[in-house]
């Protein structure tokens, strides 16, 4: 039976409610307890009762998280470094707002592609319905006046007749799509799977790009807050970012460097993982000491950027889709239309 992975919003509500307590004196075996008695869900409620049984036995956190099975393996690399440091009530919190952010994120890309293709799926419908439906209507009407559609009507006439011999595939295609875009909306597992597709083939690229960088920023600095040295929390973010190839080798070059000698800035700078204005804002942050804080608003201030990048490409796209199909719609209309118009005065 496969074990329950835990979502991003699990994971974020988990570490934030860990972190809580702990800050609060309570002994983590316990704390697992009382959020087992909250939860609602029964093998949720199984999985936080093992990890309490474990934390009872004296094993650390992050050897409770990582033989739950149910956590990516940087969660419990993380703890570590918490533990090692003494650092960990901030290890839980940076991972509670790192998988917060995610989680935001996902909730406005799906938003944003789903409306497009919600719009597009009936602009299409619309379409087939007026080629398969209503040509076939006026071309009757022509018929009993003694002629036909001809020219640009004819020809979508023609067309029409060819969708409406395949109208049995053309359903199954609509149905398949309006499916997937189901899946798509409910199954954080699935969207998951399509946007992972995306960014190993589009990763560096357009605004999937911005977003991954702001991603980059974000674990870069959950690892600064957490206590790592640079070149451990590069390390980190490239673990993070192996759904993105190029930019997680440009991450392990650059922890390469770092581990040598060379300086954080300048190897962000070389290898085109921070845009320049942010390396210099992370220099001046640096010198004064508050690295981790300036790398923490760097990574705010990226995916803000992002995300106002993928509201104005989506905002681009929605009138264009209106645009277009409404010129198609009134073309087909027109082009029986105005036929039409003509028979009509001719016989008054």
């Amino acid at each position: 039976m496969k074990k329950k992975q835990f979502t991003n919003e699990e994971i974020s509500g988990l570490c934030l409610g860990l972190a809580m307590l702990l800050k609060a004196g309570v002994a983590t075996g316990d704390g697992f307890t009382l959020m087992a008695e909250e939860e609602s869900d029964k093998e949720t409620k199984e999985l936080l009762m093992a990890m309490a049984a474990g934390s009872d036995e004296g094993k650390g956190l992050p050897a409770v998280f990582r033989e739950s099975g149910a956590f990516p393996a940087y969660v419990s690399g993380l703890l570590e470094v918490g533990e090692r440091t003494g650092r960990m009530e901030e290890a839980l919190t940076a991972l509670a707002d790192y998988y917060e952010e995610r989680l935001r994120m996902e909730r406005q890309i799906r938003t944003s592609l789903l409306y497009p293709a919600v719009l597009l799926l009936i602009m299409l419908v619309v379409i087939v319905v007026l080629l398969v439906k209503v040509l076939p209507v006026f071309d009757q009407v022509y018929g009993q006046m003694g002629s036909s559609l001809t020219g640009i009507a004819g020809g979508l006439l023609a067309f029409g007749q060819v969708l409406g011999k395949a109208m049995p595939a053309l359903c199954v295609i609509m149905a398949v799509a309006l499916a997937g875009l189901g899946v798509f909306a409910a199954s954080s597992g699935f969207r998951g799977k399509v946007l992972s597709w995306w960014n190993r083939h589009r990763g560096t690229r357009g605004v999937s790009a911005q977003i991954n960088t702001a991603r980059a920023a974000q674990v870069l600095a959950m690892g600064l807050r957490s206590g790592l040295k640079a070149e451990e929390a590069l390390g980190l973010a490239a673990d993070m970012m192996d759904e993105v190839p190029s930019m997680a080798q440009a991450l392990r070059e650059c922890s390469r460097e770092i581990g040598a000698g060379a300086g954080l800035v300048s190897s962000l700078k070389k290898y085109n993982i921070l845009p320049p204005a942010e390396c210099r804002l992370l220099e001046v942050g640096m010198r004064r000491g508050s690295g981790d804080t300036i790398m923490e608003e760097i990574a705010g201030r990226l995916l803000e950027t992002g995300e106002n990048s993928l509201a104005e490409k989506i905002g681009r796209v929605e009138p264009a889709l209106v645009v277009v199909t409404s010129v198609l719609i009134g073309l087909i209309l027109l082009s029986v239309m105005l036929p039409l118009v003509n028979i009509m005065a001719a016989i008054n």
